[in-house]
């Protein structure tokens, strides 16, 4: 039992620093500050894409760690890290080529306060590398 709560313990660390990670790789991504523009400014847009990377994180950790469990725990907490950062990278690609192939500075639409649709497309993007993602790792 106390081995399972520090394994608990162990994957929220690193599912918090994920998450993290996913955060500022969004805030640089953006202008200015991500959380400045969220909770100062209450920007809707970046408050659904900063969600949107989220969930899809916490679905690429969740997979990780459920589908390499019996590996053992150093390895799955391995994987975990591994399939973990790259989400974050696959996350901030797909939001790259999603500026390239649209009209508009992606990074400033969605902080703009005002509701913009390009806030719910870029969220629909992220969640579906995200899925990607999880659909690579399941056997």
């Amino acid at each position: 039992m106390l081995a399972s709560l520090g394994y608990a313990l162990a994957y929220t660390v690193v599912g918090i620093a994920l998450l993290a990670g996913g955060f500022f790789a969004l805030d640089l991504l953006t202008p200015g500050r991500l959380g400045k523009h969220i909770y100062e400014n209450r920007s809707v847009n970046a408050a659904i894409v900063l969600a949107s990377g989220f969930l899809g994180l916490g679905a690429v950790t969740f997979t990780a760690i459920w589908t390499n469990a019996t590996s053992g725990f150093g390895s799955a907490l391995a994987w975990t890290v591994v399939f973990g950062v790259f989400g974050i990278a696959l996350q901030a690609l797909a939001f790259v080529v999603l500026d390239l192939i649209t009209p508009g500075k992606l990074g400033e639409i969605v902080v703009q306060v005002p509701f913009h649709p390009a806030s719910l497309v870029t969220a629909a993007s992220q969640l579906a590398v995200s899925a990607i993602i999880v659909a690579s790792i399941t056997p």
